[in-house]
């Protein structure tokens, strides 16, 4: 059962809208003002809160800014409810983070659908945050795409196609777009004091570059290539940022996975750091199978041996001696240039430290 937090300072209408609310099968908890309605908001548990703005105490503006601050209740849906029907207050509102507004009077109607309809994005946005198989950035513009209507975001008007080898933008480059990848993949890398290639990360078809810089407002660490043929839109900084600023449920969410993708890279980073040669090819292996791989076993990168030394951190030399090691314990074969994983289990094994 759904609980919903109603901070209504007239006794009627918060008795009346919490009777209505409760015989809708939604648990029903009221404040009388915004300074118990903000206390018991941060001590509860609830699905979504609506509030009204003129209240004694702390005003509706008030109650969403201490809450906002607060990890706990800052993705919580919040609808406010006015008196006031001027313009000046729903901009002041929404610039604010709420999600939605209702004007007093308001009829039942009215009332149960915007409820519904806020729950509604809430669950479906966190839904794709929870499931650790869709923990990209992709997965989530994707479900924010269909759920708000963001399609016009990838349209056709601002694509292009890059080349193998060819640059999207380099370090130290300040963003002026938000790059989603149509077709084909892309290296994030950087250059050593020594000259020396480093890949950092590999994207490919649905995935999103050069959020980061947009998002701290700095210029790119890293340079971005494509690794084969890649079919690239560019997103405008002002419509990107809209985006992010349009709706909190958004933007926390985007927060979320932008913070998990964190852990994963830096999880990535440690084992290369600490693990022996045959494990730090092992992982990478493993780690692009599960990404990329195919029904083939096939890990699906048109990849030279040279980026994928320097995706793991070694020596073109010690990656190719562990590639044929690897063959002849029947790990891998070659299909071409393409790497063909033949034993997952021994592959997965192995790059989680054990021994085969």
């Amino acid at each position: 059962m759904k609980r919903i937090l109603l901070i209504e300072d007239n006794e009627n209408v918060r008795e009346n809208t919490a009777e209505i609310l409760e015989l809708a099968g939604y648990e029903m908890e009221t404040a009388e003002n915004g300074k118990v309605g903000a206390e018991k908001a941060i001590k509860g548990d609830f699905d979504l809160i609506i509030c009204d703005i003129m209240m004694p105490e702390l005003d509706g503006y008030g109650v969403l800014h201490i809450l906002n601050k607060n990890p706990k209740t800052s993705s919580i849906p919040f609808i406010f409810l006015t008196a006031k029907a001027e313009q000046s207050d729903f901009r002041k509102g929404m610039n604010l983070g709420a999600d939605d507004y209702l004007t007093k009077p308001f009829d039942e109607t009215e009332l149960m659908n915007a409820i519904e309809l806020r729950l509604s994005k809430s669950e479906k946005l966190n839904a794709t945050v929870s499931k650790p198989e869709q923990n990209s950035i992709q997965t989530f513009m994707d479900e924010v795409s269909q759920i708000l209507s963001f399609d016009e975001l990838i349209s056709d008007r601002n694509t292009r196609l890059y080349k193998k080898k060819d640059t999207i933008y380099r370090e130290g480059e300040y963003p002026h777009a938000l790059y989603y990848i149509k077709s084909g993949k892309v290296k994030l890398s950087r250059i050593s004091d020594y000259g020396k290639e480093f890949i950092t990360s590999i994207c490919s078809e649905g995935e999103f570059l050069g959020h980061l810089a947009l998002l701290e407002n700095s210029s790119y660490q890293e340079e971005a290539s494509a690794i084969e043929d890649a079919e690239l839109v560019s997103i405008p900084v002002e419509q990107f940022k809209e985006l992010i600023h349009s709706n909190r449920e958004i933007s926390n969410n985007f927060i979320k996975i932008l913070s998990r993708n964190i852990v994963e890279q830096e999880d990535r980073l440690l084992k290369l750091a600490y693990g022996n040669v045959r494990e730090r090819v092992a992982f990478v292996l493993n780690h692009i199978y599960q990404k990329y791989g195919d029904e083939k076993n096939d890990i699906g990168l048109s990849i030279s041996r040279e980026e994928l030394a320097g995706y793991t951190g070694i020596a073109t030399e010690s990656l190719i001696r562990t590639l044929s090691d690897f063959k002849s314990e029947g790990i891998i074969s070659n299909d071409g240039r393409a790497i063909v994983i033949k034993d997952t289990i021994k592959l997965k094994r192995l790059a989680e430290g054990g021994h085969i």
